[in-house]
């Protein structure tokens, strides 16, 4: 534990996290044994303030988490999936794949259409039902130990700490939350699950992990545009062959529309800006007629973890464990991810409830580890395990095998090609910017397509500006010569918020390694929390650590 003095409380169970991970294993825990004391933390001002997703749901893990849901006239699943498109874009056409072609796990009917932020909002107040304790607006910022090395809780920040890391007038210490075990749910990227991966080598015999950016926009649409429970998915323009992602729309209620876009961060040329091939996309003649005369509301962007079976680390340490997309359960072909998180979620709580109920406390869920894999989770993921490598290795063909090697693993259980490896990092995919042409990108018209401030006004982001900057470069030297002498500032275009910026001694843009004598600006109040820099760096100079609690975006029907 740190030297400072800290007030604490004690739980029989302290998960990190209120997405659908952390309220599942919340709510499952007081289902089994509901004298257990749990304690969720969560660093968004409001439960669902920092959840960003498409979302269409499976609702497997619901339906199992709370079976009698639908009777609930407060629920959040309105829009059950009525159509389901998947097209193939060109630069000026479409090509729409049979339905009958895709493989069953990819049919979205029977799923839902939903704000996964409002799907938490909903789940928190079945958790406080049950007697669980949020905490909203405190971000665990600390791991703590016992002297054995096991985990027993977490620390919250420190508040009121000034720009130069002094203590403020305001300044109150971090709270320590000691459990008997303690689950991380933190999300994509998390800072602390981060940390334990390092210290346990849970990756260890594990392909790298890899991750996508996804953008995604609300818009209200004229009433003649909507298709309520229509969702649409594409791969292709404005990507090209060699550069993984696609796009949704999925139609809600009340007019609202959203549309998204992922790119696989395994992407090689440095010059390639996410956010600005977003904009690109919503112009495709296919695209563009949905949004005529329509208004965009929101706007938020979130890593997403696209590893799958193989890079799933081991999921149990001294104390505790990891679940939901701390651990990596999202499938990439479905875009799916929060049935597994509930299913995670419920699965370590019953792990957990048979190790409390034997008396234990602090030591590993080794029955969790091993349960996971012949799950249902584990069986979603197996099935779509080499869509990623496949796609990855031959662009737009390694899409076409990877439909195949669906069918193949859904009919036979076996593929030909066992199980492919990611190879490197998404970090080490990036090549030199001398390798690859400057890409122009189209000013926005601020009608269709935007730029990127104006895009996080929307999302309601804001930081406390008299705080340390939570985006740490380790080694300013180290960026100057590589990520920008080398690879041309890719920062200033994979991050979605305009954190980064490179400029030269008169404050103009400059990132290009032809111009020299340059500083590296880090804009911290704009950060969405997507950690795309965490994971994209060049170097892994940036390390994401959690702002003051509370801050960071607020979204609202995202």
């Amino acid at each position: 534990m740190s030297e400072v003095e800290r007030e604490s409380m004690e739980f029989d169970v302290v998960i990190v996290g209120a997405g659908p991970a952390g309220l599942a294993a919340a709510i499952r825990l007081k289902q089994v044994n509901p004298e257990l004391s749990v304690v969720v933390l969560e660093k968004g001002g409001e439960v669902g303030a920092h959840i960003l997703s498409g979302a269409v749901v499976d609702p497997i893990g619901i339906d199992r988490l709370l079976p009698g849901w639908r009777e609930d006239a407060d629920h959040p699943f309105r829009t059950e999936v009525k159509d389901d498109h998947f097209l193939v874009l060109g630069p000026a056409g479409s090509i729409r794949i049979p339905n009958f072609l895709m493989p069953p796990l990819m049919n979205n009917h029977g799923n839902y259409i939903v704000s996964l932020g409002n799907v938490c909002r909903w789940l928190a107040t079945k958790a406080e039902a049950l007697g669980v304790e949020i905490y909203p607006g405190f971000a665990a910022a600390e791991v703590l130990y016992n002297d054995e090395g096991a985990v027993i809780g977490v620390a919250t920040g420190d508040m009121g700490i000034e720009k130069d890391g002094t203590k403020g007038p305001n300044y109150a210490p971090g709270m320590a939350l000691l459990g008997k075990y303690t689950l991380i749910g933190e999300g994509v990227r998390g800072s602390l699950a981060k940390q334990l991966i390092a210290k346990f080598g849970l990756s260890e015999g594990r392909d790298p992990q890899k991750f996508g950016i996804g953008l995604k926009e609300l818009w209200q649409v004229k009433p003649e545009q909507h298709r309520r429970g229509l969702v649409q998915h594409s791969f292709g323009w404005p990507l090209g062959m060699n550069t993984g992602g696609g796009s949704f729309l999925y139609h809600l209620d009340d007019n609202l529309v959203a549309v998204g876009f992922v790119v696989h961060l395994n992407y090689k040329n440095p010059w390639l800006s996410p956010f600005e091939e977003f904009q690109r996309f919503k112009t495709h003649p296919r695209i563009r007629d949905t949004f005529e005369g329509a208004k965009r509301v929101g706007y938020g962007a979130r890593a997403i973890t696209e590893g799958g079976w193989q890079s799933v680390p081991k999921l149990s340490f001294p104390g505790g464990a990891l679940i939901g997309c701390s651990a990596g359960f999202v499938n990439v072909p479905r875009i799916k991810g929060s049935h597994n998180a509930v299913l995670s979620g419920m699965m370590a709580a019953e792990h957990v409830a048979e190790a409390l109920a034997a008396g234990r406390a602090n030591d590993e869920l080794a029955t969790y580890e091993a349960a996971w894999r012949a799950s249902d989770i584990g069986r979603d993921l197996k099935k779509v395990r080499n869509v990623k490598p496949l796609w990855s290795k031959l662009g737009l063909v390694g899409v076409a095998i990877g439909g195949i090697d669906m069918w193949l693993n859904t009919l036979f259980g076996v593929s030909p090609f066992g199980t492919l490896k990611h190879g490197k990092t998404d970090a080490k995919s990036l090549e030199p910017a001398a390798n690859f042409k400057k890409i122009a990108y189209a000013k926005p018209d601020g009608v269709l397509t935007f730029d990127r401030l104006s895009s996080v006004f929307l999302s309601g982001t804001n930081h406390e500006e008299d705080q340390p900057v939570h985006l740490q470069v380790k080694d300013m030297g180290l960026q100057e010569r590589s990520e920008h002498d080398v690879f041309a500032g890719p920062s200033t275009r994979y991050c979605p918020a305009g954190v980064y910026e490179w400029v030269d001694k008169d404050g103009n843009a400059a990132a290009d390694p032809n111009i020299k004598d340059v500083r590296f600006v880090i804009n911290a109040q704009n950060c969405v929390h997507c950690k795309t820099c965490d994971i994209k760096d060049p170097n892994q100079n940036i390390n994401w650590v959690p702002p003051q609690g509370g801050e960071g975006p607020v979204y609202a029907n995202m």
